[in-house]
């Protein structure tokens, strides 16, 4: 037996362990980089997601990764899952044998890029701002969910008040799509009207691991 076949063995049976133990989910796959979720369902699947496969331990606060118990035989990394009680997930890794690697999303957010002119050098005097503005931000990716929790450090103001608070950071996990390049200083939004900043973004196997300081309006 090759290792495909063995793979296509195992997604069926973590399909029918999900029959029993899954909730009905929907599997969405991106066509563009607008909306993902906006487009019709692939199929509708039972899944189940857990921290082990003996069920025996809930996850954690910082955790965003889940094991993912479902027939996985029309996935490919980057699809989405999507259930009422369960939530939404997007498969990060689907390697050979291995548990399905997913990802729990609890923000939609959409990136931006600034686009600026630069002043000819016939211009003189008063000219517009040509720093970053709302108005200046073009869209790279609209509507993805993704997973948006905590980092581990925060930015002292400058200031130095003494009721000054640290400006957050957060790690932000997010599919890759097509030949889109993240890069610092783009903006990310969510749906609860924060802004961040990309310090760092890096693309891996399994998507775009992202650390953005939250920028303050």
């Amino acid at each position: 037996m090759d290792a495909a076949k063995l793979r296509n063995k195992v997604y069926i049976g973590y399909g029918k362990a999900a029959q029993r133990i899954g909730y009905v989910a929907q599997q969405y796959r991106a066509t563009s980089a607008f909306n993902p979720l906006e487009t019709t369902a692939l199929q509708s699947i039972n899944a189940s997601f857990t921290t082990n496969f003996t069920y025996s331990a809930p996850n954690k606060y910082g955790q965003a990764t889940w094991l993912g118990v479902f027939d996985g035989r029309q996935f490919v990394p980057g699809d989405y899952l999507k259930s009422d009680e369960d939530g939404t997930f997007f498969v990060a890794a689907m390697q050979t044998t291995l548990p399905i690697y997913c990802v729990q999303c609890n923000r939609v957010i959409n990136v931006l890029r600034t686009t600026q002119s630069s002043p000819s050098g016939q211009q003189v005097g008063l000219q517009d701002y040509g720093g970053t503005t709302q108005a200046n931000e073009s869209p790279l990716m609209t509507g993805w969910p993704a997973s948006i929790l905590n980092g581990t450090k925060g930015e002292k103001s400058p200031v130095g008040l003494p009721a000054d608070a640290k400006t957050p950071w957060y790690l932000i996990l997010l599919p890759a799509y097509g030949n889109i390049i993240i890069r610092t200083s783009d903006i990310i939004t969510d749906d609860i009207e924060r802004r961040y900043v990309v310090s760092s973004a890096e693309l891996t196997d399994m998507g775009w691991r992202i650390t953005a300081m939250q920028a303050m309006v």
